[in-house]
């Protein structure tokens, strides 16, 4: 049975590959993580707060020093308190990339295309196989527009391709107004990959001390439904890979990632709960589930629950819409 699938490029043994973890930090079970089937990894991100920090003292263009700024800056991380510091980033990717023979995908994360990014130089210089840029911000100001939030996107995407020779995939949000249109615009800008979605956390509010607080909760299959509709909608209609990331905490979740036509499925909250050993179990139970349905091959199974598969995909989700709304009985 081949189970085999391509992604950025890369053609790996099975789909289940490593999101971005803490695990990520871990040389030894990194290793364990290839022994085990996991096909790819995504080191946790670096971010453009640690960047600029390290080579101007800025965050945000902004002096925390500055007493007029001190406050608002405080609550970022102190530089100690990140895993890695820039430097020591770019020398895990060497040492990842010495201990095993899976790609390695390094990742950065900030809010702005600017000059930070060039940062990618040396983490492709480092080794890195690929660049997952996750561009994160939620926008507070009243009057920027939704349109200069994707341009800013697809125009950090345009200027890393310029400087970069690896893959570059690109982690977004499902709260653009339209995904479609951004996933397009990001694919004709020579986006290797798109990665659905970036998981939104939110604070919150303690009601002692009247404050936000923040705590990190792992995903569920719950989290899959909006992964599982954006893949179904953008199979066959991109040249970019398509991954899912979020919500896939069952053999049978990432079944339907598949289905919907993921070329890869990351993993995070699965191995963070069951460890390393979620690998074999994703693996296996595709394979069961495809013997079992008489699929020989797993490009018989990607997208076969597409939208590709229907003449008009917004009479389908309109559709789908409406007998949702329809199906609930006392």
């Amino acid at each position: 049975m081949n189970i085999a699938t391509s992604y950025l490029g890369f053609k790996l043994p099975n789909p289940f590959i490593a999101g971005a973890s803490p695990f990520g930090f871990d040389l030894d079970a990194i290793k364990r993580f290839e022994d085990v089937g996991c096909t790819a990894i995504v080191i946790p991100s670096l971010f453009e707060e640690q960047i600029t920090d390290a080579s101007t003292g800025r965050i945000h263009h902004l002096d925390p020093l500055d007493p007029l700024w001190r406050a608002a800056l405080a609550h970022f991380p102190a530089a100690a308190a990140y895993a890695l510091a820039p430097d020591a980033y770019a020398e895990h990717i060497r040492l990842v990339k010495r201990a095993v023979s899976i790609p390695v995908i390094a990742s950065l994360n900030g809010t702005s295309g600017e000059s930070w990014l060039r940062f990618s130089r040396i983490i492709e210089q480092a080794g890195a196989d690929a660049l997952e840029l996750n561009l994160y911000q939620v926008v507070t100001d009243l009057d920027m527009p939704g349109s200069a939030i994707e341009r800013q996107l697809v125009v950090a995407l345009k200027e890393l391709k310029q400087i970069l020779k690896i893959p570059i995939s690109v982690k977004l949000s499902p709260f653009f107004a339209a995904v479609g249109n951004v996933a397009h615009q990001l694919d004709l800008a020579g986006a290797d990959g798109l990665v659905l979605f970036n998981r939104f956390y939110q604070p919150d509010i303690d009601i002692v001390s009247t404050k936000p607080v923040v705590h990190l909760e792992l995903s569920t299959s719950s989290e899959l439904l909006l992964r599982l509709r954006w893949l179904a909608i953008l199979f066959g209609r991109v040249r970019s890979s398509l991954g899912a990331s979020g919500g896939v905490a069952t053999p049978e979740d990432g079944i339907k990632a598949l289905l919907a036509g993921a070329d890869a499925v990351q993993l995070v909250s699965a191995i963070l709960r069951h460890g390393p050993v979620d690998f074999g179990a994703m693996r296996d139970g595709l394979i069961r589930w495809m013997d079992r349905r008489g699929f020989a091959n797993l490009s018989d199974v990607r997208g076969l629950a597409s939208m590709a598969q229907t003449a008009d995909p917004r009479m389908f989700e309109r559709a789908h819409y409406i007998r949702t709304l329809q199906s609930w009985t006392h």
